[in-house]
């Protein structure tokens, strides 16, 4: 009952954390903390059975004592993430990911891999099933982070199939909630800053653009059952109502308050039209679907915007 996080200290890591405590495991968090932060971690400090260590993952390591899961998670998950951090991100999905492997082969564990939603690219069928193989540039500036968790599942797939590691794959779908960064890059953050702060909210292309959002506790009750179960390829974890960015950026003025408006900017390359989970597979293999509503998960997340802007002012 002792899990290795990889990522522990970033935004989804920690809620995992949080859970896998909740359930009686023992946590080691691996975190460089390149886009983790301490803060997220703070509170699990004072549990005896958390301890944190300051880790590169894509770097030789090795972990002292009984293993029985490894959680991999580590990696730049937000544009603005991974367009500053192209070589790490392709390094984390492929050097990180075949570390984390061989920790889980030498001690015999359970394997979770954090995939995602990207690995669909632009997709040219809505709602994505794990059976679609995707719509991918693997040359444009957001491939660094697709064809890097595009490799990491390829090679979970083979050291499960060739070296017999009990593995698994959730592809995540867009994730919001408390302990996401200010600074973040991704588009709930960006309108709630920008909403926060009276600015209007940036737009990219029409805005007709669509995505799912997946309150984070919805997540990780889906990464728990995920790692308790015994399947071994690929499953969508998400929230499956679509809604455009227009609709989305109308929820956040209305839930803020804010009198700014939009402004409209081009739409980056590659962004993705459509996203919408199917998630038949996790409601017939993990008997999961998501709780949180938007309209009660969305002034969660703006209130805890609004204690970091205000505890950044001092």
């Amino acid at each position: 009952m002792r899990a290795v996080v990889t990522g522990g200290a970033g935004f989804v890591g920690s809620h995992l954390s949080d859970r896998l405590l909740e359930a009686g495991w023992e946590v080691l968090c691996l975190d460089n903390l390149a886009t983790g932060s301490e803060a997220n971690v703070a509170h699990l400090r004072r549990d005896s059975r958390f301890e944190m260590t300051r880790c590169d993952v894509t770097r030789p390591f090795s972990v002292a004592g009984a293993v029985g899961a490894v959680l991999h998670l580590a990696s730049p998950a937000s544009p603005v993430d991974y367009l500053r951090l192209p070589i790490e991100t392709l390094e984390v999905g492929s050097l990180g990911t075949r570390n984390t492997l061989e920790l889980a082969r030498e001690k015999g564990a359970k394997y979770l891999l954090a995939s995602t939603s990207e690995c669909y690219g632009d997709p040219e069928v809505s709602p994505q099933s794990e059976t679609y193989w995707g719509h991918v540039n693997p040359i444009g500036p957001r491939s660094v982070y697709d064809e890097a968790k595009r490799f990491s599942e390829a090679l979970t797939m083979a050291y499960h199939r060739a070296r017999g590691v009990d593995t698994r794959i959730a592809r995540i779908f867009n994730t919001y909630g408390p302990r996401m960064r200010l600074g973040d890059g991704r588009v709930l953050p960006n309108f709630v800053h920008q909403a926060l702060t009276g600015q209007p909210l940036s737009v990219y292309g029409d805005g007709r653009q669509t995505r799912s959002f997946c309150y984070v506790s919805d997540l990780v009750e889906g990464l728990y059952r995920l790692l308790g179960s015994s399947h071994h390829e690929p499953v969508n974890l998400g929230n499956p109502r679509e809604m455009t960015i227009l609709e989305f950026a109308d929820k956040v003025i209305e839930c803020t308050g804010s009198k700014a408006g939009m402004r409209f900017l081009p739409l980056p390359v590659d962004d993705p039209r459509r996203r919408r989970p199917d998630i038949a597979k996790a409601k017939q293999l993990l008997g999961w679907e998501p709780r949180v509503t938007l309209e009660e998960g969305l002034p969660k997340t703006v209130d805890f915007f609004r204690g970091l802007a205000q505890a950044a002012r001092g």
